[in-house]
């Protein structure tokens, strides 16, 4: 019986002896479990694009969390303007600005590429209005009883390119739809629908998919 038990260790032996050398690359791994990357960051955006056929300038400022490099989930705010006195529609040269924000969701795909591929998505409310545009001296005015409230979804496809774990380009088009609003009998503007193209800046903590708990051997010698 003996020889067969020392037969039995050697064998035990020489099989984690052969697990060991299949484990030990170029890193050393110090746990076993993946790891959810996560990171937070500020963003702003510039678009250009129209409401009821006339030009329309837009900004939007969010804060967003994102889960693994691969799901957004934040809060987004925009501002428009829309030039709409240069359609001729009304003597009084009056234009249209609103504002509107709400939750923002984004699904992002090839996220451990340099470039990504996402599908942002906005659902809010906010206000919109009509504002006097004088040609000579520029005065604005908006009472409380101008603003007509509105709600927005606004869903979208970007182009994301990674400069480094701090700082993301985007680009992309949206398209806006809204709930029905009315100003008559100064317009006949019903929704301020819309599409839009734009590029922005995202700066925060991305951590580009590094693993802090492996460490390269290479980086010892």
């Amino acid at each position: 019986m003996k020889p067969r038990r020392a037969f039995l260790l050697l064998a035990l032996f020489c099989f984690i002896n052969s697990i060991n050398a299949q484990e030990s690359e170029d890193y050393i791994e110090f746990n076993d479990r993946k790891n959810t990357v996560h990171g937070v960051y500020l963003g702003l955006s510039f678009n250009y694009g129209t409401i009821d056929k006339a030009e329309t300038f837009s900004s939007s400022f969010k804060v967003a969390y994102v889960a693994n490099q691969q799901f957004e989930i934040g809060f987004i705010a925009t501002g428009f303007y829309s030039d709409m006195n240069k359609l001729g529609l009304d003597n009084n040269n009056r234009d249209l600005v609103g504002v509107y924000g709400g939750l923002h969701l984004e699904p992002i795909f090839f996220s451990k590429s340099k470039v990504n591929l996402s599908f942002p998505l906005l659902i809010g409310a906010g206000g919109v209005a009509l504002v006097d545009d004088y040609v000579d001296d520029v005065e604005i005015i908006i009472d409380d009883d101008d603003w007509e409230r509105v709600f927005v979804v606004e869903p979208g496809i970007n182009v994301l390119y990674n400069i480094n774990r701090y700082i993301q380009i985007e680009a992309g088009i949206k398209y806006r739809l809204s709930s029905r609003v009315s100003f008559q009998p100064e317009y006949d503007l019903t929704r301020i629908n819309g599409i839009s193209g734009g590029i922005g800046i995202k700066i925060g903590v991305f951590n580009m998919g590094r693993n802090r708990y492996k460490k390269n051997i290479k980086d010892d010698i």
